[in-house]
């Protein structure tokens, strides 16, 4: 059945593999080994909306989304895409498809960037009327105005992943799906692509804009709502703020010479402190003590002020967002 409130939907769909196996292997009659790396994972992408998939290499990210992009077929479950089915319906969904794949190769290198958007965009059935200046507006909005006439074989790697998210955000998709796209952006342009995606496709178009991606800090800041993957299970999901507060625990990291002085076990028995976790020292005598906070910047701000009162010395005090890792490991601790 069709989800009309949503442009993409996704019902317990799996995906597995048989890994290569060497010639030692087939002398030995060694069986095939099964890699489920898609294990059951549904959702749903409103019109508008960011949807960030969040996950460590090998969660299933890309994989899921070669399944919406019709470029892999999946085993069982199904997948749509502004309505139509991605196994069925494959021509219909790569009408409204664009996605840009972080180990992607396929560009032309004795072709300039312009030349190789023209190509695309023509290949894609673009008025020509109109492809001149799109192609001037997704090559500044990746940062490579100033290198469009240059070969692509003359690019570097980075150069040329930025080439590939402006090639997918050409026909301005229904659907855009990102594999790492600000892996190789620096920060100005990085945040010129993020304001091109919510100005343009999400609030002008109301495209759907599926993010992977193994950086929490960019999946919770960008996107409406994050899914957690891990080992190819969808283990969270939910609006991005709520995933946030209760699972990335906000803290604190002081560099100091005294990381056993007594105010730090001190803090424990505060109502805005939650756990205090001192790191040895380093060669130089200074090493840093991480505060587990319960609430946001004021209650760093009391932390410091209890420390300075208790004249801690303290060189640096550091803000910090949760790694991956450590976000994993308190998903997994809180479905157990």
């Amino acid at each position: 059945m069709t989800d009309t409130a949503a442009l993409v939907v996704v019902d317990d769909l799996k995906k597995h593999f048989h890994p290569l196996r060497g010639f030692r292997d087939l002398l030995r009659g060694t069986p095939a080994r099964t890699l489920e790396v898609v294990r059951g994972v549904s959702f749903r992408v409103a019109p508008g909306e960011f949807y960030g998939l969040l996950g460590v290499n090998g969660a299933g990210k890309t994989t899921l989304m070669k399944m919406l992009s019709t470029l892999l077929i999946p085993d069982s479950g199904s997948a749509q895409v502004g309505g139509h089915d991605v196994v069925r319906e494959a021509t219909a969904v790569r009408d409204l498809v664009s996605i840009s794949l972080a180990t992607e190769r396929g560009l032309f290198w004795r072709l300039s960037a312009r030349e190789n958007l023209r190509l695309f965009g023509t290949l894609n059935r673009l008025a020509e009327s109109e492809l001149h200046g799109k192609i001037a507006t997704v090559l500044e909005v990746v940062g490579l105005a100033d290198a469009a006439d240059r070969m692509v074989g003359e690019y570097s790697s980075g150069m040329i992943q930025r080439l590939f998210v402006a090639r997918a955000l050409l026909a301005q998709p229904r659907v855009l799906l990102l594999d790492e796209p600000t892996r190789s952006l620096d920060p100005i342009s990085a945040r010129a692509f993020r304001t091109f995606l919510r100005e343009e496709l999400a609030k002008k178009r109301q495209s759907a804009v599926v993010l992977a991606t193994h950086d929490a800090d960019e999946a919770f800041d960008l996107c409406d709502r994050v899914a957690i993957l891990h080992h190819g299970v969808l283990v969270a999901e939910g609006p991005a703020r709520e995933l946030a507060a209760r699972y990335v625990e906000p803290r604190v990291t002081v560099r100091t010479r005294e990381p056993s002085h007594p105010a730090f076990a001190s803090l424990t028995h505060s109502p805005f402190v939650r756990r205090v976790s001192p790191v040895a020292p380093a060669g130089d005598g200074w090493g840093d003590v991480h505060v587990f906070l319960d609430g946001g910047a004021t209650s760093g701000a009391q932390v410091l002020q209890k420390l300075v009162s208790a004249g801690v010395e303290v060189s640096e005090f550091t803000a910090e967002r949760a790694s991956l890792a450590d976000l994993l490991e308190r998903v997994t601790q809180v479905r157990a």
